[in-house]
């Protein structure tokens, strides 16, 4: 059985794209513009639908998502407006620009489906028949050594992205491949019938699959220090963050290290600073590892207030650093 490889969607073949409109275009309004905008993004991003809260996060970048100081809903306001071919053209690219910055500020991680992960396991002959006989026995709950032969769609069900299978609510093309093999109809399967009519299946919907690719995004947040730079960049949000572990210090840790009182303090709230949960996985563990090794462990809890914040700060941006180079998956599910 061979899983499905991920891919990142950073934005960048977003960065090079740049849309004209038709030269007989007279106006268009704010509506059609972002429709225009989105269809052009989920071209360059493989096929890929945008999620809704990617597009409400690129709008919010060009001030138009949300209700203004008057109550007026900036959004609808926008969509309503008609604009004239400069401005459509100008406001086009804006949105595209502002997607193409949203998913470098949070990618987006996916596993693009072009029947290759099928085809691979259906050209083995052995791992095609482990992989049915696995599916049917998971389907004969009874052990009678035979299913309803309308348990072929649970059996494609199943197999998931994982193994290169698209959702069926989402690619209703497998519901017709059904159809065609007679997957609705009455009758049982032996397991050796299940692995005929299973075979062929499969074997259209990695045709079909080749043909138009599908992108299915996971619920995994790509850690890479973007959200980390922006606290670091506000003077106000890096002193209260430096405020605040001072108070960890100041409030009964007097005896420790400082190194030590900055790092639980991390662990316990880096999430809000853009760090990784540190109880998300084993890289979290070797990134507090690699950062605090280059600090110098043997400084005390009583240093000056000047030389405390040059420590917070030298350990944040020691953070950023290994994080852009390094970025961490986080499983959101998780």
């Amino acid at each position: 059985m061979c899983d499905v490889g991920i891919t990142v969607l950073d934005g960048d073949t977003l960065r090079s794209l740049h849309v004209s409109l038709r030269e007989d275009t007279v106006s268009l309004t704010g509506a059609q513009v972002l429709d225009l905008a989105e269809s052009e993004a989920s071209r360059s991003l493989l096929g890929l639908s945008l999620p809704q809260h990617l597009k409400s996060s690129a709008l919010r970048r060009m001030n138009i998502d949300g209700v203004d100081d008057e109550g007026v809903d900036d959004d609808v306001d926008f969509r309503r407006k008609e604009l004239s071919p400069e401005e459509a053209s100008r406001k086009l690219n804006e949105y595209l620009s502002a997607i193409a910055d949203e998913l470098k500020d949070n990618p987006l991680v996916a596993s693009i489906l072009d029947g290759s992960a099928l085809r691979m396991f259906l050209e083995d002959e052995d791992d095609f028949a482990m992989i049915a006989e696995n599916l049917f026995t998971d389907l004969d709950t009874e052990d009678k050594g035979m299913i309803s032969k309308r348990e072929i769609r649970n059996a494609v069900v199943n197999m998931g992205v994982e193994m290169g299978v698209p959702p069926l609510e989402e690619f209703p093309l497998i519901n017709d491949i059904l159809k065609k093999h007679g997957a609705e109809e009455e009758g049982e399967l032996g397991q050796s019938q299940f692995a005929e009519l299973l075979q062929p299946i499969l074997q259209e919907v990695a045709d079909a699959l080749a043909k138009k690719h599908f992108a299915v995004i996971h619920n995994i947040k790509i850690v890479n220090g973007s959200e980390l730079k922006k606290v670091l960049a506000n003077e106000k949000k890096l002193n209260d963050v430096i405020a605040k572990i001072k108070q960890e210090r100041d409030n009964g840790k007097s005896g420790h290290k400082s190194t030590e009182i900055i790092k639980d303090f991390l662990e316990k709230n880096g999430k809000e600073l853009g760090l990784p949960p540190a109880e998300a996985n084993e890289a979290v563990i070797l990134l507090y590892d690699a950062v605090f090794a280059d600090i110098d462990s043997g400084k005390g809890a009583s240093e000056e207030e000047d030389e405390f914040r040059k420590l917070v700060t030298e350990i944040l941006e020691k953070f950023a650093e290994q994080l852009e180079a390094n970025p961490i998956y986080c499983d959101l599910d998780g």
